[in-house]
């Protein structure tokens, strides 16, 4: 029994049913389980839902006479998620650590030793500890609208309950590396219900409407011999070329900065031993010794802390106003029809479905963004995400016009022309004259002062910054700015378009440049810098590799665009002379019209060279420490200054708007841990203990 116990652990019970079936000469063992609560608080395992399951067994056990199968199943559209990461904080040894890892393999273990056939019934979402759960069983059936996936090494984690011994041995080591390491490091991407099946997971994939009553048929006739489930055999020599690729996938996408992700690889490259007892035992125990180094880590507590950020604070974001206050939006206007607001279009009316209207200086320009629209409709249509219906419907809401004057009946009107503040308080003062006394109008800019931008209109408190991220469809972080003069009602209606957006929302200051813009903007400036002192761009490039960012500055460089990143460096260096700069091989850049320093990967454009001619030059660990000690200062400026409400708002900005990792823990995290919050500011972001080990 296992003696480690999470505080507030919401337990899932294990409850035993002996079912009588048609055909079978003996009981049949159904376990359910279960937390008591619907499918929005998923099922988790702590010590209390590993004990509940452990004593199910047990009954089941000691059962006379014994069943001739034991099945498992979960509570309606869930089967289970796996551990309880919210108890982590209570971990503060290794021991319990240990412990906990431990007691999850003993138990799984025993269906996967049981004496009699052993089905998992997947009813719904398996994700974690709890597709481990369904590894373990002899037989698996699977709901056609259930999805699985190890989201572990996302966490900084590893599946540690035999997931990484038991999928390889059942799917294929090519396979269980896509699942295990490249899908976890793509966002978390799920594999649903017939994909499942496909690649061996699920042995049956049945409808959802009867599932568990034709699942239990299903293993009435597993048991009796009139169903046989013909597996392949694992191709042990695919091994090597598999875990190449595996840790080919952890290097470009990590860097190797995530524990996790390197210790998921060597504990897949152990599978290829098999899952025979002797091997299964050693596989599991080299799971429970990661699973101790992990959990007893930093970066683990910090990916929490992160996951946290994510997951609740996101979605109750510090600073809104009350709901209630929001205005309903009808109509959305959108001022320019370039890419990105092109890009705006198609999520307003794929999010809102409401007409969604786009206007330009000339036809040929409204026609190629109404096109674009459309185009990206037609591509949803094709992965079978919109039926005909509602693609004509969609794209029917979507008109362009040269006249401001089709924004007379909007609610929203949202400008994303050239950065530049005169021609935006024009499109402003154009559109004030048509629209109603409650339209709301929003800007997408970047880095100007959305305060100024506001001045010069008879209503500047309808005026609001909704900073987008490019690609609009893929980053959710959407920076709510609040100008000088935004009234509530403005900004609540600003929170709730955000949230049916689908989008993140964090509240900020209209401070230059924001949030992500800013830190990025400073970061990057010190990289850039540190080349023109004499630091090879080969080295400089390199030097964030350990913090495992999801791009190298100079591929940064190229994705933000130098023009876009020139704009905002000129910017701050008006605003901050002092701290930013604007390096001249970055107006050489842009004179030049180049997109990156590159002109074929690792070698500088020719045309470029000298951007590193100084006699300054720095190792990689001096330009990494200038970087991070200048994001240290930024964020402790940035929250003196009130940017945002909290040091968490900089953390969750940096996590869903640059796609920073778990692990840092946005950043704070990072700067904590490495004492570069110390030594620059003089205290912690966070105290000891959140996103950290306990002091």
């Amino acid at each position: 029994m296992t003696t480690a116990v999470f505080e507030n652990e919401v337990v899932t019970q294990a409850l035993v049913r002996f079912l009588t079936l048609p055909s079978l000469s003996g009981e049949f063992a159904l376990i359910t389980i279960d937390n008591g609560h619907d499918h929005t608080r998923p099922s988790t395992f702590g010590p209390g839902g590993l004990a509940s399951l452990d004593a199910a067994l047990d009954e089941i056990a000691a059962r006379s006479p014994a069943p001739v199968a034991i099945g498992v199943t979960g509570k309606p559209f869930i089967f289970a998620v796996g551990a309880d990461l919210s108890g982590v904080p209570t971990i503060t040894d290794a021991a319990m650590a240990r412990e906990i890892a431990e007691t999850g393999h003993r138990v799984f273990r025993r269906l996967k030793d049981s004496p009699v056939p052993t089905f998992a019934f997947v009813n719904g979402v398996a994700l974690g500890g709890g597709l481990e759960l369904a590894l373990h069983c002899d037989y698996r059936t699977i709901s056609s609208t259930a999805m699985v996936a190890f989201p572990e090494v996302f966490l900084g984690l590893v599946p540690g309950w035999g997931g990484t011994q038991l999928l390889p041995n059942l799917i294929g080591i090519d396979p269980a590396v896509t699942v295990i390491v490249e899908n976890a490091l793509a966002q978390n991407k799920m594999t649903p219900a017939p994909k499942a099946a496909k690649l061996g997971i699920a042995d049956a994939v049945l409808e959802p409407a009867d599932f568990l009553e034709r699942s239990l048929e299903w293993a009435v006739g597993v048991v009796g011999g009139d169903v046989a489930i013909s597996r392949p055999e694992v191709d042990t020599a695919a091994w090597d070329e598999a875990i190449g690729r595996a840790r080919a996938i952890v290097a470009g996408r990590t860097r190797n900065a995530s524990p996790g992700a390197v210790r998921a690889v060597e504990l897949l490259d152990l599978a290829r031993n098999g899952v025979g007892a002797d091997a299964f035992t050693a596989g599991t125990a080299a799971e429970d010794d990661a699973l101790t180094d992990l959990l007893m880590s930093d970066p683990l507590r910090a990916s929490l802390y992160s996951f946290d950020l994510v997951n609740k604070r996101a979605k109750r974001p510090a600073g809104a106003p009350d709901k209630s206050l929001a205005r309903k939006v009808t109509k959305v206007g959108v001022v320019g029809a370039g890419l990105m607001a092109s890009q705006l279009a198609m999520l307003f009316v794929r999010q809102l479905k409401v007409p969604v209207v786009l206007t330009d200086i000339d036809q040929a320009r409204v026609d190629k963004g109404v096109a674009y629209v459309h185009g990206e409709l037609d591509k949803l249509a094709l992965r079978g995400r919109l039926n005909q219906d509602k693609l004509n419907q969609l794209k029917g809401l979507v008109t362009g016009s040269l006249s401001k004057d089709v924004f007379a009946d909007a609610d929203l009107v949202i400008e994303a022309v050239f950065e530049e503040m005169s021609v935006k308080q024009q499109v402003f003062a154009e559109v004030e004259a048509i629209v109603s006394p409650e339209c709301v109008l929003a800007t997408n800019t970047s880095a100007l002062s959305v305060t100024e931008m506001a001045s010069k209109l008879e209503h500047p408190e309808r005026v609001v910054g909704l900073h987008f991220f490019n690609p609009v469809a893929v980053l959710p972080l959407l920076e709510v700015v609040r100008a000088e003069q935004t009234d509530d009602a403005t900004l609540a209606t600003a929170f709730s378009v955000g949230k049916s957006l689908k989008k993140s929302c964090v509240l900020v200051a209209d401070a230059p440049a924001f949030v992500v813009n800013r830190l990025l903007t400073r970061f990057l400036g010190e990289v850039t810098a540190s080349v023109e002192q004499g630091t090879p761009v080969a080295v400089a490039d390199r030097a964030l590799d350990p913090l495992g960012l999801p791009m190298t500055p100079f591929e940064l460089l190229t994705l933000v665009g130098p023009p876009v990143a020139l704009h905002v460096a000129e910017r701050m260096h008006e605003a901050f002379p002092d701290r930013f700069s604007v390096g001249e091989g970055l107006k050489k850049m842009v004179e030049l019209g180049k997109s990156s320093v590159y002109s074929e990967p690792g070698v500088v454009d020719p045309e470029l060279e000298g951007i590193d001619a100084g006699d300054s030059p720095q190792t990689e660990a001096e330009v990494r420490q200038r970087a991070v000690e200048a994001l240290a200062q930024e964020i402790r400026l940035m929250l003196d200054e009130g940017v945002v409400q909290a040091v968490q708002d900089i953390d969750l900005c940096m996590l869903l708007g640059a796609g920073w990792p778990f692990w840092l823990g946005g950043i704070s995290a990072h700067l904590d841990r490495a004492g570069v919050s110390e030594k620059v500011t003089g205290e912690r972001f966070l105290p000891r203990g959140v996103a950290s080990l306990p002091a």
